[in-house]
């Protein structure tokens, strides 16, 4: 499985602040009531980390309401031994 990041911005309203941790809190799925939130810093957006097999299977966890303004990101991660191999495919 693939881990996802899983970005959702809304408004900076305190209204829009309280609309959406409403919404994600009534969807009860795991991931989305225990997503991370950056309203207090004044980054007015929510973050999800999961384990998937796709990009729309991360995009299904959230409501539909933020489905159309989220950023999914397929995370991986690099060691030592892979900064040659990256360096051979990445592009210019």
């Amino acid at each position: 499985m693939t881990r996802y990041l899983i970005e959702v911005p809304h408004e900076s309203t305190k209204q829009a602040c309280e609309q959406a941790i409403r919404v994600f809190m009534e969807t009860g799925s795991h991931f989305v009531t225990n997503a991370d939130w950056g309203c207090s810093d004044d980054v007015h957006k929510a973050w999800i980390v999961a384990e998937l097999e796709t990009k729309d299977q991360a995009l299904a966890l959230l409501p539909p309401l933020f489905r159309r303004v989220a950023t999914v990101v397929a995370l991986e991660r690099f060691g030592p031994e892979d900064l040659q191999r990256t360096a051979d495919d990445h592009p210019a």
